[in-house]
Order: C-alpha cells, then structure tokens, then sequence
C-alpha cells in the first residue's frame, strides 16, 4: 500500500466509529450538475490510492443525461477514467450521518491528467497563477428557491413575503436551523443567510476561500442543503430561473487577486486603488460575453439576464451597483480597504464551478497583465436608458442564445486555450444540444425541465 492508501486507511476507524458507512465522492458535470459515486468505508484506502472507475462519457451528458458522441475523442462509449477523492475535504455528512463526502479528480487509468477534467483545471490554473506571484480568494453568494412539495412539480413556495424579513424564515425556521448547524459540521464557512427578493427564495453566502475550496464548497453546501431540505419534506431549486414567475437565482462569484500579501483590489468607493486592481476589473469586462457562456451557461441562464432583475443583462461595470454584472464592491474604514473584491452577476448554479473560476482569474489576470483600462463605471441602470444612450457609451447586451454565446467564447483565444480543444469541444457539444432540446419548446416548459437539475 503506497503513502495516500496508507493515510486513507488511517481514517477509517473514525469514520467507522462516527457511523459512516459509505463515502460519496463527487465531481460536477459541463452543466453544472453534481454526479458521484458512492463506496463502502473500507474500501477508501484502495479507492485513494487507485480512484474509482468512471465512464468517460460524463464529459458529454447534457443537462438531460443525454449522451452527446461526436465530440473530439469523444466519439464512442468506450475508455474509462479514475476518479480519486481529495482526502484533504474528506468530510463526514451532518445531515446525512450514515455518509462522508469528498470532491473528486478524475484522472486517466494510467494516473495521468485527463484533458476532460475540470477541477485539475482550476489546480492548474491556481498554481500557474502562483508561478507569476498572484493568489486568489473567492467567495460565493447561492440564491435558490425553497418549495413545498407539489405533484406537478411546480415550485410552490415554502414562505411568501416579506422579501429580506425575519418574518418569512419563520415558516421555513426548522429547516433554516439545520442549514446553519450541519453547514458548521460540515466546515463550511456561512458569511450570512437570509429571506431574499423572491417568494420562497433565500441567499446563503459562502466565506472566501482559495478557488479549489471555493469550488468544491460550493458543491459541498449543494449536498448540505438539499439533506436539510429532504428532512423538512421541503424541495430546493438551484436553478438559474426556476419559472418565468419567480426570481432568479444567481450563483455570484466574488474574487479578489493577491499580490505580496496586497489585496489588488483594495480601494474605497473611488474604485480599486491600484492599476493592477482596475485592470483586473477591465480584463474580466473584454471577455464578459465569453465568460458568461462559461459561468452562465444555460438556456435559463440566459432568460434570468434581464434588465431591472439585478442580474447583469448589459456589459459594463459598476462601484456598488447591483444592476452590474461586474459589480466593484468596495472596501471602507469601517470594513478595511482590502475587503474590496468583484462580483461577476452572470454566473449561477448551471456552470461548471471550477471552470466557471478558472475562466475568471485568466480573464481578469490578463487584464492586469496587459496592463488594459476599464472604461468609466456607470451609477444608473443602462436597461432604463434610451437604446441610442446605450450605443453612445458602446454598451450592448450579453448573448441571448447558446449561438451567440458559442460564438463569444470560441472568439476569446484566452479562454479556448485555457480549457483546450477536449473540455472545449465537450462544453460545446453539450451546449449545442441543450439548445436544440428548447428549440422547439416553449421557455416556460424548458425551464420546468431542468427546475430540479442542479
């Protein structure tokens, strides 16, 4: 038994003797959707050290587990890939006692990278980051709606008003408690947790991290959730728009670049204090359009982005404005100026999380690198202005459709050669067919396809 199955071995009687049997280890899909698989406690030490046997065809399952062949290298069932756990977030489920849990790498049989994974992506991304000297926290806000069971599947909401009141937790207060408890347990950091804008919806935010945590703590409080949920009787959509009825749920990434321990955004309500800072800012804003069709991917992503929704449906950049989809938010005395970070509003709980976080850093890094400038930061909300205004400050709207999106991002070179010709041509191949499912669909029924996915 090699180090790594000699130390998972060493973890078995505890978690024996805390009643696991069994651990989940996870990795999330080209649409955002966790999959896993699931082993006996026992077998931890064989499964660290050589990975369980995963179909290579996980790389091209639409949002429907539909199996797209055809993609480059991807042409057929055959082949087979490893997927280790990360012992290092190896954690024992509150909410589900019998179970632990980890994220996982899948790597190829003979231990080497696999061109499709995502999570080695983002490691990879982190650690050449580093190699130029940048670090990165990352924080995620989560909105979803909480529903009480309906036959139709609809999302009936567990609370009704009023938005942001303690009042409205009340009916769902059982199952707030069990969030916040199992979450600590379970070694999540909870910034806040509160009654959000929607019927029924609520925003759970997540403390920085470094972006491999943030990722997988974001799958993590998924898992924590729902448990809750199941144990109220309650249903939980993490999808980026439910029904055209209900709010939107947004999935915000807010990161912070780091050099020589100096927070490059660090800045007060004038904007960053540093040209690294707004460059990192002007660089997200060049390739929005392509991020967005990687942090923002789906049908439903596109119908949330629209105008006076808070969700970012135009490209431009704000200090503290919420109708930005590149939001500066700023540091102050009260806080420290290094508080200051940006949210990116295009990204919700369709996208890939490590490539959703990958795409951000090289985006904003190669702003800071190429020295680019932002354009002036806009107060108001452009979705309000005259379509004559908007063109005079060059302002247009973010893609609409999986072509337009498609086009962006195989336009961006930075963000094809980040993920590469296998992961490109994968997320493409799932796109394309996401899109040809709600071609023919009304919006409402697509969106009720996918309302539990995520």
């Amino acid at each position: 038994m090699g180090d790594i199955g000699t130390r998972a071995a060493g973890l078995v009687d505890g978690l024996r003797e805390r009643g696991v049997a069994g651990v989940t280890v996870v990795w999330a899909d080209n649409n955002g959707i966790p999959r896993s698989r699931t082993v006996p406690v026992g077998s931890l030490p064989e499964v660290a050290e050589h990975g369980i046997g995963v179909s290579t065809v996980f790389s091209i399952f639409d949002t429907n587990d539909g199996i797209q062949y055809g993609a480059p290298g991807r042409e057929t069932p055959s082949g087979d890939v490893r997927l280790v756990p990360d012992l290092d977030r190896l954690t024992p489920l509150a909410g589900q006692p019998g179970l632990a849990w980890a994220p996982g790498t899948q790597v190829s049989v003979d231990g080497s990278p696999w061109p499709w994974d995502q999570r080695s992506l983002l490691t990879s991304t982190v650690d050449g980051l580093a190699a130029r000297g940048f670090t990165a926290l990352v924080g995620y806000e989560m909105e979803f709606a909480v529903s009480l069971p309906s036959e139709d599947g609809a999302v009936v909401p567990a609370y009704r008003s009023p938005a942001y009141s303690p009042h409205a937790l009340l009916e769902i207060d059982a199952f707030v408690t069990d969030v916040l408890r199992d979450a600590e347990a379970n070694g999540l950091r909870i910034g806040q947790f509160h009654a959000e804008y929607g019927p029924g919806q609520v925003e759970l935010s997540l403390g920085a991290a470094d972006p491999v945590r943030a990722a997988d703590d974001q799958l993590l409080a998924r898992q924590t959730v729902l448990a809750a949920a199941a144990r109220h009787g309650l249903r939980v959509s993490f999808a980026p728009l439910p029904s055209l009825n209900l709010a939107g749920n947004g999935w915000h990434a807010h990161t912070s670049l780091w050099r020589d321990g100096q927070n490059l955004l660090a800045g007060g309500e004038e904007g960053p204090g540093t040209t690294a800072g707004s460059a990192y800012i002007a660089g997200l804003l060049r390739d929005l359009p392509a991020l967005a069709a990687i942090t923002a991917p789906s049908i439903g992503s596109m119908a949330r982005l629209r105008p006076g929704f808070f969700a970012g449906a135009y490209g431009f950049w704000g200090i503290e404005n919420r109708e930005a989809p590149v939001r500066y938010v700023a540091g102050s005395e009260l806080l420290g100026l290094d508080h200051a970070n940006v949210e990116l509003k295009v990204s919700d709980a369709s996208a890939n999380p490590y490539l959703a976080l990958a795409a951000i850093l090289t985006s904003g890094v190669a702003g800071v690198e190429e020295n680019l400038v932002p354009p002036a930061a806009i107060a108001s909300d452009p979705g309000t202005w005259k379509k004559k205004e908007r063109a005079a400050e060059g302002l247009e709207k973010l893609p609409t459709t999986q072509a337009e999106q498609e086009g962006a991002l195989v336009a961006c070179p930075r963000l094809t050669e980040l993920l590469g010709p296998e992961r490109l041509s994968a997320f493409l191949a799932v796109r394309r067919a996401d899109a040809a499912f709600a071609a023919d669909r009304e919006i409402e029924d697509v969106l009720a396809a996918w309302r539990w996915r995520y």
